[in-house]
């Protein structure tokens, strides 16, 4: 919301700078995001009155003009603005002027013609564009001689204000002054509401036919009005300094009673209007061209104004171009309406664009605010366009109802934590446009039409607190522990596994949970995604389901910048659908090697990272679990180099190689590496056990199997564990081979076999049988000892 402080004083006058005004404001919740003055420093610039223009004898685009600025005698001055003409009043920059960017005027001479000033444009004082090529042309009654900043009080202070949603009641002058004089004690002078006279006979038939949606709809009509007459200087400047570009006399009128009173209006053609105006909810499929000049396609959630013909205007957002008002227009309907948060909230987001109105009306108006707004108008229409004004008709919805809220002192004071008079509690109260009732524990009131947030005694409290002033609250230090609890054995630290990324020489990456929908067709074969109502953008559609396509983008934005060597992982939830159409949130990590296995350097060769790189990673993530990798198909990873990850039975993960295509679809020059583990696995650990050290020598046999080349060396070592006993401390493989002695087709995988007892020395009786029962496991999976 951004206002003049000229205009605030009209109603409300507090008698502070604009600096001490912004600090008050800012304190008392309504965040004053900026202030600038309406026009950059200059002086020396005076009203003249352009009396004689001449053409320059040596140059066809120059005048020679003789001006009155007020000082009994005429001033040369050479210009060459093309609107130049007698009889205008323009600014004029005298000698020793300083005009923005500190560019001093002095006399000189021009084409040797002698120039003692400067005519001014817009430009030239920083001052807003007001459309005309040349001179800024000044109202004819503007004195001649008088300092044009304090004519066109350019002093002004424009304030920025960042309202929450729950204040709507300041998105106008008159509410800011309502605030104002609660802070500061002031008196208010809100615009005073004139019943029009009727003097036409015509009216404006509406009707509701979505009671839900509007509790009130206020038509009139306005015969013979002026649709060509110009808007006063006063009204479009009070505009300008609030953001809103003037466009003709009749919509700026409404803009500016939206502005002063906070109540949105609308202005029809009233030739344009075939029967009555009726609001009711769009047809599916239903069309309407906008004022912004573009159709939309109308859904049945969007509540319209039509007549009998059909819509007119979406209601709250924007107007229709069929009905709009013209520089032809004669007749006019003014409509003032309240239409309920509900229908208005998210349209903007749905059609795409928005409006001031909108903005408003989602976040809910004044209920109660329909009739003044409209006389207001009709006041301001009459007064500038002229025309007869015919009876207001009214249709009433369902309106909101007001609520008692009752204020106890005792509990003012516990939440406070300071004791405020009641006479003051009830001044604060009675400023604020609350009217509160005594009672013997402190205050009713009931609830405003114009503060939607008042439902609850906090809220209440909360209107006091900040009016009487968060800084006026005494410190009260208060002191207490907090014990961190331990995790327990079997979980893992969060951050443990963070700096273990880190260290091994991961960088963490943030991606949006939102995503591209071709991202979950390519990397999880997902065809149908969690769709979001109203996304960000076309390719923030859908919800993930994998981490692969953010760490895919971060690698392209990477390899962009000619970064060759990239190692990310990711932390962060995947969606999905259960079984019942309801959601699942699943927290996983991801991660995502490219380029060389190690940094360019000196001590050894250069090679790309392969899979067994990536799997280390993944098996130090892992180091508190048994899992096995099992050869796997995935939508994402090259068929021939993934493997999902086991434990328990249970897969709880993948790791491999990105699939060819997606290499050549996404540009990238290597295929990496990624893997994605579901988070909970990797911060579970088995329990600590401590078991005593043997001082028994150990025993260790070696022992080579020859097994067909798809037979992991997991199934082997599953075999041996499984008969294995107590005596067996460690099975681990320490070869494979492939050549000659070995049968195409076959490899041999060497084991080292560690046996050792805590309580003797083991002799060839105890272990021969055992190895014996460990290579028979081996042969029952179709290994055979290698002879």
């Amino acid at each position: 919301m951004q206002f003049s402080y000229s205009w605030l004083k009209t109603q409300a006058d507090p008698k502070l700078s604009a600096d001490e005004l912004a600090h008050l404001l800012t304190m008392a919740g309504l965040e004053v995001e900026e202030t600038e003055t309406a026009a950059p420093a200059f002086s020396g610039v005076v009203v003249a009155e352009v009396k004689s223009v001449e053409k320059h004898p040596d140059a066809d685009r120059l005048n020679v003009t003789q001006v009155d600025v007020g000082q009994g005698e005429l001033v040369q001055i050479v210009c060459g603005a093309p609107n130049v003409k007698p009889g205008i009043k323009v600014p004029c920059s005298l000698p020793g002027a300083v005009l923005p960017g500190n560019f001093k005027i002095k006399p000189t001479k021009m084409r040797g013609v002698v120039s003692n000033g400067m005519l001014c444009s817009t430009d030239e004082l920083g001052l807003p564009d007001d459309g005309v090529d040349g001179l800024h042309i000044l109202p004819d009654d503007a004195p001649v001689g008088a300092d044009i900043r304090e004519y066109l009080d350019l002093d002004d202070t424009l304030f920025t204000l960042k309202i929450t949603p729950n204040r709507t009641d300041c998105l106008s002058v008159k509410g800011i002054a309502r605030e104002v004089s609660a802070l500061t004690q002031c008196a208010v002078a809100f615009p005073e509401i004139q019943t029009a006279s009727v003097s036409s006979s015509r009216k404006q038939p509406v009707r509701i036919d979505a009671p839900q949606d509007c509790g009130r709809f206020i038509s009139r009509v306005i015969e013979n009005v002026n649709a060509k007459a110009a808007t006063p200087a006063w009204l479009k400047q009070r505009l300008e300094r609030s953001g809103i570009r003037s466009i003709s006399a009749l919509v700026d009128i409404g803009n500016y009673v939206m502005l002063e009173l906070g109540q949105p209006m609308h202005v029809f053609d009233a030739d344009k209007i075939h029967g009555s105006l009726i609001v009711r909810r769009a047809a599916e499929g239903e069309t309407l061209a906008c004022l912004n000049e573009k159709t939309v396609t109308l859904s049945a959630n969007t509540l319209v104004v039509a007549d009998e013909q059909g819509a007119l205007s979406m209601a709250g957002l924007m107007g229709g171009e069929a009905s709009a008002v013209s520089d032809d227009t004669v007749n006019i309907v003014l409509e003032s309406a309240y239409f309920a948060p509900e229908i208005i909230a998210g349209k903007s987001r749905q059609y795409g664009f928005g409006s001031d109105s909108s903005f408003r009306f989602e976040r809910g108006v004044d209920w109660a605010l329909q009739a003044d707004a409209i006389e207001r108008a009709t006041e301001l229409v009459l007064q500038i366009c002229g025309g007869a004004a015919g009876e207001s008709v009214e249709a009433v919805g369902e309106l909101p109802t007001a609520n008692q809220v009752e204020l106890r002192l005792s509990r003012l004071e516990k939440m406070l934590g300071v004791a405020v008079a009641p006479q003051q509690v009830e001044t604060i109260l009675q400023h604020l446009g609350l009217n509160p009732v005594a009672t013997e524990a402190g205050f009713t009131v009931t609830q405003p039409s114009f503060r939607f947030d008042i439902e609850i005694e906090a809220d209440l409290v909360e209107e006091v607190g900040r009016v009487y002033g968060y800084e006026n609250i005494p410190d009260d230090y208060t002191s207490g522990r907090l014990k961190m609890l331990a995790l327990p054995e079997t979980r893992r630290s969060r951050f443990a596994v963070y700096n273990e990324m880190a260290a091994r020489g991961y960088q963490e990456a943030v991606s949006y949970a939102f995503v591209d929908e071709a991202w979950e067709r390519d990397f999880a074969a997902n065809d149908n995604p969690i769709r979001l109502q109203n996304p960000l953008a076309a390719q923030y559609a859908v919800m993930r389901s994998t981490l692969i396509g953010g760490l895919v983008e971060i690698l392209q934005n990477n390899l962009n910048r000619k970064q060759n060597r990239v190692r990310v992982f990711e932390i962060a939830r995947v969606f999905s659908k259960d079984e019942q159409g309801g959601f699942v949130q699943n927290e996983r990590i991801g991660g995502l090697w490219y380029g060389s296995a190690e940094p360019e350097q000196w001590g050894s060769k250069t090679r790309a990272a392969d899979f067994y790189d990536i799997k280390a990673d993944v098996e130090n993530l892992l180091k508190n679990k048994q899992v096995a990798f099992v050869k796997a198909e995935h939508p994402a990873l090259h068929p021939g180099r993934t493997a999902n990850i086991v434990s328990d039975g249970k897969v709880i993960g993948f790791v491999g190689e990105l699939h060819p295509k997606w290499l050549q679809k996404y540009d990238l020059p290597q295929a990496p590496l990624v893997f994605e583990i579901d988070m909970d696995a990797v911060l579970e650990r088995e329990k600590t056990r401590y078991r005593p050290v043997s001082k028994f020598q150990a025993v260790r046999r070696d022992l080579a199997f020859v097994m067909p080349e798809d037979m992991s060396h997991d199934d082997l070592l599953a075999a041996l564990n499984g008969a294995a006993n107590k005596l067996v401390q460690e099975i681990t493989v320490f070869d494979v081979y492939r050549g000659a002695g070995v049968a195409e087709g076959m490899k041999s995988v060497a084991v080292k076999v560690i046996l050792q007892d805590m309580e003797t020395t083991l002799t060839d009786e105890t272990v021969e049988p055992l190895v014996a029962k460990l290579i028979a496991a081996a042969q029952s999976t179709g290994a055979q000892l290698r002879g």
